[in-house]
């Protein structure tokens, strides 16, 4: 099995997210909320938009690897979704941000998410 590889880093990458949630919110003293701290406001949003995208990702990569996918194809998404996912992350938490890295990670998170949803399909009709 090669898809719990990549959830486990996955996992990893999400626990540095929550930290710096925590971390801003301590900083800030927000329990709730942003209160406008724009830095705490970028670093929910990072870790909400990978709690959104990486659970459906992984799971449709690990249902196509279920299903008889080439290894080289599970690596090559479970690698495009996390690299996806760091480049989201960092864009995103930029107060003064470059939109290529935001860009970047959501067309990585989609391509991953389509060609795996495309894999299925041609896997299981």
């Amino acid at each position: 099995m090669i898809t719990p590889i990549y959830a486990a880093l996955s996992v990893f990458l999400f626990i540095y997210l929550s930290f710096r949630v925590i971390g801003f919110r301590r900083k800030h003293l927000v329990a709730i909320g942003d209160k406008d701290h724009k830095d705490l406001a970028r670093a929910i949003r990072a870790q909400g938009n990978f709690a959104e995208y990486v659970p459906f990702a992984l799971l449709l990569i690990y249902m196509l690897e279920s299903g008889g996918a080439a290894s080289w194809a599970v690596h090559a998404l479970g690698s495009a979704l996390l690299v996806g996912r760091l480049s989201h992350a960092y864009g995103v938490s930029q107060v003064k941000e470059d939109l290529k890295y935001r860009q970047t990670g959501m067309v990585l998170t989609f391509l991953v998410k389509l060609c795996a949803a495309l894999g299925l399909l041609w896997l299981h009709i």
